[in-house]
């Protein structure tokens, strides 16, 4: 799969540095001591220190060519170098150079051993010293022979290399960094390009604690919505399949926008429809889940007047919004198969929402008994009927939802009236400031031509009273 591969980072094989040595320190610590024995011409103390020195260095070479770098080998190595600065009594260039070699080993070993280092090697200098010093061991002449140069020149030497190497290896980490931060980028844009197809109720749970995704569902109490718009099947035989796509995606965006605004999950859009249910993954209890829903419906209602207003300055008339909610247990969750699957619901009492949406008429939200007995003290309703419903042996008794500015008189938010040739539609939420003298004036305008249209209808009429009267005689 070309897409997933260009996702998975470029792992280093198993293989990658496996046959390089970690410790050059080593080579150094062996050519310093065997220095050492032939500047005492090979006395008893200096073999017992190359002894010491060799065997654990030589062990160190063999068992690490083909491992990576370990606290204990570091704190071996730490300890042999300082065991060399002290056994040459602080000489201050041999023991510059070997203290080098240990503090560039406690840098590279990582900051959460540098304490435990440091004292090893602390320790580890005193004890020599004062052996060297109890057994009257004899200073090195710092300034004279080859050792001391030959050993500041090696351990200039490892200090480069290991420098040249862990700049390589910067070099290398800034590369698949960059590489990473290119994956990931894409990765998050391919992320929120298919977010958009799933509800966010059900995608962030699943970033967020990247819990496993199975088939998998439960028994859980829903309050589910089904919308659709009313005339949109006729208006479609009439329109181009351009404006068709302009008027439903307006329509499914606005919608789409209200329903996150109220944290319902948007399960589906069937043509010109949409269903959404409140309960499941997060419910705020049946009662609320149920408010919450009316509040949406309700909103959605009031979209659609603006939106109708919108289109039928664009000449597209008669499209209404109808609704159908009702609440009760459903069966939700993932189905499918392991390689595909929807966050769904089924059970009758989606079925039933979907038959009251259809019962319903044009701007009307019918509710179910169940869902009326929850929000019958929050919002104004009224008995619409018993409606004898397809697939439901008993006649199911629904509930129109009231729009709550509808009694609120000139307080109300809306004010949306149609007649053949005159329509009104007046949305105070959306007003601004600047826009009421403009409305007036405009108010004033229409007002007058009502006037002198109603003026010309009575003269027209009084002639025609007239000349009647004039044939009758």
């Amino acid at each position: 799969m070309p897409f997933l591969d260009t996702l998975r980072p470029n792992r280093p094989s198993k293989n990658e540095g496996v046959y390089r040595f970690d410790y050059p320190e080593v080579f150094v610590l062996i050519l310093t001591v065997i220095l050492l024995a032939l500047h005492f011409d090979f006395r008893s103390t200096s073999m017992a220190l190359l002894v010491i020195v060799c065997l654990p260095s030589l062990m160190i070479l063999i068992y690490n060519y083909r491992r990576p770098k370990s606290f204990w080998t570091s704190n071996i190595v730490i300890i042999l170098l300082s065991a060399v600065i002290g056994s040459v009594q602080f000489c201050i260039i041999i023991s510059l150079s070997l203290a080098a070699l240990i503090g560039l080993r406690i840098i590279i070993s990582g900051s959460e051993n540098n304490l435990k280092l440091i004292a090893s090697s602390i320790i580890t200098v005193i004890v020599f010293y004062y052996v060297s010093v109890t057994l009257a061991v004899a200073e090195i002449d710092c300034y004279e022979g080859w050792t001391t140069p030959i050993v500041l020149l090696a351990s200039m030497a490892v200090i480069l290399c290991q420098f040249q190497y862990m700049y390589q290896e910067y070099l290398g980490y800034e590369t698949r960094a960059n590489q990473a931060v290119g994956r990931l980028s894409r990765m998050v844009s391919v992320i929120n390009k298919l977010t958009r197809f799933i509800p966010p109720q059900i995608w962030e749970p699943i970033v967020k604690s990247d819990s496993p995704v199975i088939v998998s569902n439960k028994r859980a109490k829903l309050t589910i919505m089904f919308s659709d718009i009313v005339g949109f099947t006729e208006l479609s035989d009439s329109l181009s399949s351009d404006n068709l796509a302009d008027i439903l995606n307006t329509y499914m965006h606005c919608m789409t926008l209200i329903a996150n605004k109220h944290g319902a999950v948007l399960d589906k859009f069937i043509g010109d429809g949409m269903v959404c249910f409140f309960g499941e993954p997060k419910s705020r209890g049946a009662r609320q889940d149920a408010l919450d829903c009316i509040a949406m419906a309700i909103d959605m209602r009031r979209e659609m007047r603006t939106l109708r207003q919108k289109w039928r300055l664009m000449g597209f008339e008669g499209l209404y919004i109808r609704i159908g909610i009702t609440t009760g247990y459903c069966h939700v969750g993932n189905f499918g198969s392991n390689n595909r699957l929807s966050y769904t619901l089924i059970g009758k009492e989606a079925n039933l929402a979907a038959r009251l949406e259809a019962s319903a008429d044009k701007d009307e939200i019918l509710v179910s008994e169940s869902t009326y007995d929850y929000i019958c003290h929050n919002y104004e309703c009224q008995h619409a009927g018993a409606f004898q419903l397809k697939g439901f042996d008993d006649q199911v008794n629904a509930w129109q939802v009231l729009d709550p500015d509808a009694d609120k008189g000139h307080l109300s938010k809306w004010v949306d009236h149609t007649l053949p040739g005159f329509n009104l539609h007046l949305n105070f939420k959306d007003m601004k400031d600047n826009d009421y003298q403009d409305i007036r004036a405009r108010l004033n305008f229409a007002l007058e031509r009502v006037e002198q249209e109603e003026e010309k209808l009575a003269t027209d009429i009084a002639a025609e009273c007239k000349r009647d009267n004039n044939g009758h005689k």
